[in-house]
């Protein structure tokens, strides 16, 4: 582990100093955030926004202010609105080569899943929103079946070629709009620009990182990482830690160097996924214990002094939230006062009061 890797990347991913202003500022500063779970990629948003809560992380989604679609790496991110576009067509050549023999599998052909975008594409023309089980029930009143795992990937094939995305909240359920009309106005980078944009990004937000970090996260090869970190390198530091090379803003030596106070993260959290070397917060044998079964599911982590300490579950009862802290060791009396704190933050995000708050005791062997 490393404390001073840990304590700049906690600055630069506005944890610690959190004070961005509005959700789609967060999204914006940072490029892109991991969002395989709705509520746990909300949470990450607005643990660096903290006047914002869910209802105005909600409400930035239905104003266009931040976007949640399948984008870097295949998996589900909120990024800019503006910026989706170039994002998508940078991930998308390699990742609909990479998906090919899956939907080979799944008998999904060409001709089956351009069908399935006309229909799509009908479906929401004139600024409709359909829910994913409206969407999926079109196909099959079609004749399409949409069984297994054939309508996650109509979804992510459509969406990857820049027809649809996630728009407004009904009720509780996501919906999906057509891209074009949700987004009509999209920069347009070159692929090269793109390299630059992302890297800057990224090093800016996420540092100290390493290349190999970087094109794990973007999902490109190590060569495209280098060539996107080169456009801007003149625009960031660099040190040698450990025998490798991380690369992060430029800013005085001394500041935010000594990771201080108590979080509780949310599963995915880019503080954990933003890196593929996750060593300097995280010990390697403690890894299993924040994805159980390694089945891909990140519980969401308690993190103390920039070191992931254990984890956390929450239950929504009607009069409030219920917290559940599993620390690896047991706790000092500084850290529960702190975790008291962050555990009121997080409800007072949810728009509930905190009604119970258990601590479960786990020893290492």
């Amino acid at each position: 582990m490393n404390r001073e890797i840990a304590g700049l990347r906690l600055r630069n991913q506005h944890i610690s100093s959190a004070a961005i202003l509005e959700p789609g500022q967060v999204v914006r500063t940072l490029g892109a955030l991991q969002a395989q779970d709705y509520m746990q990629a909300a949470w990450a948003i607005g643990l660096r926004t903290p006047a914002a809560g869910l209802v105005g992380v909600e409400q930035a989604i239905a104003g266009r202010h931040l976007l949640l679609t399948w984008s870097l790496r295949g998996t589900l991110h909120f990024a800019p609105p503006e910026d989706v576009k170039w994002m998508i067509q940078l991930s998308a050549p390699r990742l609909l080569r990479q998906a090919g023999r899956r939907l080979e599998q799944l008998e999904l052909d060409d001709k089956i899943l351009g069908r399935c975008r006309k229909l799509i594409y009908h479906a929401l023309k004139g600024g409709k929103c359909l829910t994913r089980l409206e969407l999926l029930n079109l196909l099959e009143e079609q004749g399409i079946s949409t069984a297994g795992q054939r309508g996650y990937h109509i979804l992510w094939h459509s969406a990857f070629n820049g027809l649809i995305c996630f728009g407004p909240i009904a009720g509780k359920q996501q919906t999906f709009v057509l891209l074009d009309e949700w987004v009509p106005q999209s920069r347009e980078l070159s692929y090269e620009e793109s390299l630059a944009e992302l890297a800057r990004r990224y090093f800016t937000t996420r540092g100290p990182a390493t290349v190999h970090d970087f094109a794990w996260w973007a999902g490109l090869t190590v060569t495209e990482a280098r060539a996107g970190l080169e456009a801007v390198r003149a625009g960031l530091a660099s040190e040698v830690i450990g025998g490798s090379e991380y690369w992060m803003p430029d800013m005085p030596s001394a500041a935010g160097r000594h990771p201080a106070g108590v979080h509780l993260l949310p599963g995915f959290d880019e503080y954990i996924l933003g890196y593929k070397d996750r060593s300097a917060v995280l010990e390697p044998e403690l890894a299993p214990r924040i994805v159980p079964g390694n089945n891909g599911m990140f519980l969401p982590v308690i993190v103390s002094e920039g070191q992931v300490v254990g984890t956390w579950k929450r239950t929504i009862k009607k009069k409030g939230a219920e917290l559940l802290l599993i620390p690896f060791e047991p706790l000092q009396d500084y850290s529960r006062a702190q975790l008291v704190s962050a555990a009121e933050a997080y409800a007072a995000f949810l728009g509930l009061p905190l009604i119970k708050l258990e601590y479960q005791e786990i020893h290492l062997l």
